[in-house]
């Protein structure tokens, strides 16, 4: 049976949407042996090229596409030279791809940093930190620079100065009111560079990244939380007061439910101590906090999965 080609049943033609490609995950350590006490890096990297490669999909010439291998040697081999901040490394990636290709005209690369500590201020000892990873997003479209920084994996609890009352009641409310209860998260948030700052390249990341973590945890801790929206919308005002380089932050917080435990049944009382801590269901906050006159859309944001 001869198949009849799709244009002919549909009346259109087929084309090639946007795409990109690239290698995913790049297990990155990096110790420097500069003196005798090493340093560790530790990055999880990702590179994906935008560009000319139409024929790569529709006729399978492979001449403009660099090897997803050559991506992985790239990024091993800019790190011999060293790494520093992730979104400086980024931008040396984003660059030199960029640069060296004529037809890849832009890009997406992005890295999770992960941290560790000395055992007892050894000198080549350390333990792996598991409560916080650092991301990085670097895009470049026509020549410009995009980038999305953030923090993950942190969990905070406060165990009073939350409440939660007066939501509306239906015939599917049980929830009980409460003017005390255990606030905890999982924090994961993500800010977006103002483009004008990136391009003039005179960010220190380092030092915003370090003051963005403080601010976070510490508007958490301060707030007296009637919802934890409200902490979350007092969380991203604090970042944007302090930091006129970020033009926007977008969290996502899980409600990690404390419930009360009833020991009636053991003849005990329990006046606010003993909690169950469940992992799900939970309640999921996110929102974009954002300075006014910021559009509520970015060409960088329909590449980061996960956020509002």
């Amino acid at each position: 049976m001869t198949m009849t080609a799709p244009e002919t049943v549909t009346g259109t033609k087929i084309v090639l949407g946007k795409n990109q490609y690239g290698k995913a995950e790049v297990r990155l350590v990096k110790i420097s042996r500069d003196t005798d006490r090493h340093e560790i890096e530790d990055l999880n990297v990702s590179s994906q090229l935008h560009g000319d490669f139409e024929t790569a999909h529709t006729e399978g010439d492979n001449s403009k596409v660099v090897a997803t291998d050559t991506q992985k040697n790239t990024v091993y081999g800019f790190a011999r030279e060293g790494v520093g901040t992730i979104e400086n490394f980024l931008k040396r990636l984003g660059d030199h791809f960029t640069g060296e290709f004529d037809w890849v005209s832009g890009g997406r690369w992005k890295a999770e940093q992960y941290f560790w500590d000395r055992i007892e201020d050894h000198d080549h000892a350390f333990s792996r930190n598991k409560s916080e990873v650092r991301t990085a997003i670097l895009e470049i479209t026509d020549g410009t620079k995009n980038i999305v920084a953030g923090i993950e994996g942190v969990t905070v609890l406060k165990s009073t100065g939350s409440e939660f009352h007066g939501f509306p009641r239906d015939r599917f409310t049980t929830l009980k009111e409460t003017t005390d209860r255990i606030l905890a998260t999982d924090l994961t948030a993500r800010w977006r560079y103002n483009t004008d700052a990136v391009n003039a390249g005179d960010i220190d990341f380092d030092a915003i990244y370090t003051s963005v973590r403080a601010l976070l945890l510490k508007a958490f801790a301060d707030t007296h939380s009637l919802a934890l929206q409200q902490s979350m919308f007092q969380m991203g005002r604090a970042v944007l007061e302090a930091h006129p380089e970020i033009d926007e932050i977008r969290m996502s917080l899980p409600n990690n439910h404390h419930f009360l435990v009833d020991l009636d049944p053991f003849g005990q009382d329990n006046p606010n101590e003993v909690f169950f801590a469940a992992d799900r269901p939970y309640g999921l906050i996110e929102a974009a906090i954002k300075r006014e006159g910021v559009a509520d859309t970015h060409p960088i944001w329909e590449n980061s999965s996960g956020f509002c």
